[in-house]
């Protein structure tokens, strides 16, 4: 692998030898590939060049994934339904990745408008100026130009700053959050959760033994205040985890009043905030208020990744926290992750230069076309069955169901259409949001959309009540 480099990017040289291992193993049946770890182990590469190789085969339908097992070679040849024994969130993450898919329920913003191209033309630039025995040089907590433009982008006044010693970056957000849990002692502990809550999100917690509490935030559009103040005095809550600005998957967010009376209430509880911003910058409003400002930021973490806006080749995710520095440091020693610092450096470029600044009203404005013609459509062919929320930014739409709809089955009938949906179950461990659906325009292949909107109605007509 070491050759590679001289005449090729090293996550072409993996991704043929990942080919070279698919053809070996031919046959019928599905041959399960070296992990990430392994991979990178074996070849001498970074995780984050393995998963991207990975993530190009996929792409192509030669591999697919399955949660917490690993990455296969050979497509499944029949259609996993949840009666099959998979659960429902592997049932659309194994379908979701069959070529033929129409998946009407992605969450991939940075797919319309990929900043991968210029990433790249920087890393060449980079590769030419850097010896390559920077390669070598180790940064646990992540590449220090990095972590120094994040600082900058992130500091708004003299309250609300950050210094690059107060960030740190890992090959991906699960396993930043990972370290997070076993920092702050979250094992056990009680953990509010705005609800409706990312999948990852929710799964991690509770295979890390976390109590999750959940909160549903915004009822009809009004703030639930009463029902989080009852929460914080019943229970002993070591953390509430909140939305910067923009709550996925309704793409809506609180307005700066409730911003403040939520900042007021748990600082008067003296509640530390975990703050998910990874969607903040597809927000569309002017104003780009976030939560953190009327924080108290002696008790505050802000966790994000690069991937919603940048693409795959940024999978990095990363977070802020001026606290439990010694912790976090040795944490990301020990975890060892092995970092392109290159691929950092031309982040890092991409932020300090303002390209992704200019890139941002772009995405946004792709967006918003491509939610504004998903709703229009829902609206002419769906409006007597389905509640629109209408989003604010992001790539989601979120719809609730005017009558009581087994959504189990709806995801089965449309799942037999080859069409994916996410239904709302999957966004709470508690039972939530059975009513709900997670929609998006982003994917939808060559089908016509009016055509699958109508087979959505279908399924929603026919669906026996839960």
């Amino acid at each position: 692998m070491k050759g590679a480099r001289d005449n090729d990017f090293v996550y072409q040289a993996v991704y043929r030898y990942l080919t070279t291992l698919i053809d070996d193993a031919g046959g019928s049946t599905a041959v399960r590939l070296p992990s990430l770890r392994q991979l990178a182990d074996r070849l001498d590469v970074s995780i984050s060049t393995v998963q991207y190789a990975y993530s190009l085969l996929e792409k192509e339908g030669r591999v697919y994934s399955i949660a917490k097992s690993g990455y296969y070679a050979q497509v499944l040849p029949g259609i996993d339904t949840p009666g099959n024994g998979r659960d429902l969130l592997e049932s659309v993450y194994v379908n979701a990745r069959r070529p033929g898919m129409c998946v009407l329920s992605d969450d991939d913003p940075a797919s319309l408008q990929p900043l991968d191209s210029p990433l790249l033309t920087l890393e060449r630039e980079l590769l030419r100026q850097y010896p390559r025995q920077l390669q070598s040089f180790i940064q646990p907590c992540g590449e220090l130009e990095l972590r120094v433009a994040l600082a900058a982008r992130y500091t708004c006044s003299t309250e609300h700053f950050w210094h690059a010693d107060d960030v740190y970056i890992g090959a991906d957000l699960r396993g930043v959050l990972e370290i997070l849990i076993s920092v702050l002692e979250l094992r056990q502990s009680a953990v509010i959760v705005e609800s409706p809550c990312d999948w990852v999100i929710l799964r991690l917690l509770e295979s890390c033994g976390v109590r999750v509490i959940e909160w549903p935030a915004l009822v009809e559009g009004e703030l639930n205040l009463r029902l989080l103040e009852s929460l914080l005095e019943r229970e002993s809550v070591r953390l509430i985890l909140l939305s910067s600005v923009l709550s996925t998957p309704q793409g809506t967010g609180f307005t700066h009043e409730h911003q403040q009376a939520i900042a007021q209430m748990l600082d008067r509880y003296g509640i530390w905030v975990l703050e998910n911003d990874c969607y903040s910058e597809l927000d569309e409003r002017c104003d780009n208020q976030r939560l953190r400002h009327w924080l108290d930021p002696r008790r505050l973490l802000v966790f994000s990744t690069f991937e919603k806006l940048i693409g795959t080749e940024a999978p990095f995710g990363f977070v802020l926290s001026r606290h439990w520095r010694q912790e976090l440091q040795r944490h990301f020693l020990l975890r060892a992750f092995r970092l392109s610092p290159i691929r950092q450096k031309a982040i890092a470029r991409l932020l300090s230069g303002g390209r992704l600044d200019q890139h941002l009203p772009v995405l946004r404005r792709m967006l918003c076309e491509r939610r504004t013609l998903l709703i229009q459509v829902l609206r002419e062919r769906l409006g007597d069955t389905l509640q629109i929320v209408e989003p604010q930014g992001g790539a989601t739409v979120w719809v609730r169901s005017l009558r009581p709809v087994d959504m189990a089955n709806v995801f089965q009938r449309l799942l037999r259409q080859q069409i994916i949906v996410a239904p709302g179950e999957l966004f709470s461990l508690q039972g939530l949001h059975a009513d709900h659906l997670r929609l998006s325009a982003l994917s939808h292949g060559e089908r016509d959309l009016a055509s699958v909107i109508c087979l959505l109605g279908d399924a929603l007509r026919l669906s026996p009540d839960p």
